[in-house]
């Protein structure tokens, strides 16, 4: 196929999840509070990791990290579905589709990696309290972020390079609202069984592993707990839950959608929606309304009695939050570049 243009198709149509339009007015009203409460709540928590004192821990500034994750990973398509609700067609760019994949991958990326270090950080912190700090000490800690970021970049362009090499010469309607690879790799103009495959390998296969061992690890994790009896580890046992609780809501639905062929089910809308809007409005919850340190937190932040001091902490871990905010307003400019028709 040398020679060929590959890209003769120049956008994507997305069906998006309903055509009346009374019913796409009501969706509209609800993801809209959704999306904004999404925002809010994990900005929220982020601001609060990044200027209380008392937060300055590797356990909250994962959690951190994980509210930011949540932040991007529904601003890559949520803007996009509303737009789509108050459109007769929702149309995005071929160059948009892509980038949209890419984002999506790559924070869906590093949120699986970082769930990872999550549960190494709870695994260090029960079975080695006395030498916690010691093994979680600035560097290595700084180095499993940056480890996690790059992994989920080398996730996501693989799938960019293979997906770029495809031809799309039509059809181009995706029964989606947003650009995923199962629905857009479908559309391709050759056979793509060896590209599933190698997506399967690469989604559904990493994805499934990882599952399997975090559920390995914090069962075991909680089997220590339960077997103890100091009054700490009630605290523990509790943040182990919500941990296993985020985990199931998040791999759950990706295993279903990337570890099997790329077939449509009825089903699958609404799986996306779980984990790519429900999801990331779910996790503060799970994580801030039982936690005391957060809510005496968010009470010093009302008040306005907590004196802020974000240069208290190593100038490292500041550069990094700071950087998510930088980050932001480089993806909302993208953003706007891309959600257009």
């Amino acid at each position: 196929m040398e020679g060929e243009n590959h890209t003769t198709v120049t956008e994507f149509i997305l069906l998006g999840l309903a055509t009346d339009p009374e019913t796409k007015l009501l969706l509209f009203a609800f993801f809209l509070a959704v999306y904004a409460i999404t925002v809010t709540g994990n900005l929220l928590i982020v601001s609060l990791v990044v200027f209380e004192p008392s937060l300055h821990t590797p356990m909250y500034f994962l959690l951190g990290n994980l509210s930011f994750l949540d932040f991007c990973y529904s601003t890559i398509t949520g803007p996009k579905m509303l737009v789509g609700f108050l459109t007769r067609t929702n149309t995005i760019t071929y160059g948009g589709c892509v980038s949209q994949i890419f984002f999506f991958h790559f924070i869906g990326g590093i949120k699986i990696f970082l769930l990872t270090i999550m549960a190494y950080d709870r695994y260090v912190a029960i079975f080695y309290p006395l030498r916690y700090m010691a093994i979680m000490n600035g560097v290595i800690f700084d180095g499993l972020i940056w480890a996690s970021w790059v992994g989920g970049f080398v996730h996501s362009i693989v799938q960019v390079a293979i997906i770029v090499q495809l031809p799309f010469c039509g059809p181009n309607i995706l029964d989606n609202f947003y650009c995923d690879v199962p629905q857009v790799v479908k559309l391709a103009c050759t056979d793509t069984f060896v590209v599933e495959l190698l997506m399967v390998s690469n989604n559904g296969l990493v994805t499934s592993m990882c599952f399997v061992v975090l559920l390995v690890s914090y069962s075991i994790l909680l089997a220590k707990l339960r077997a103890g009896s100091a009054p700490g580890q009630s605290k523990a046992a509790s943040t182990c839950a919500s941990h296993i609780t985020v985990v199931t809501l998040i791999f759950g639905p990706c295993i279903y959608i990337y570890a099997r062929p790329f077939r449509s089910f009825p089903m699958d809308k609404a799986v996306a929606v779980l984990y790519t809007l429900i999801t990331p409005v779910l996790n503060p919850f799970i994580y801030t309304l039982r936690n005391k340190d957060f809510k005496s937190a968010l009470e010093k932040l009302k008040g306005k009695k907590q004196k802020l001091s974000p240069f208290s902490q190593p100038t490292s871990r500041f550069d990094v939050c700071a950087a998510w905010l930088s980050l932001n307003l480089s993806w909302a400019c993208l953003l706007q570049n891309f959600q257009a028709p």
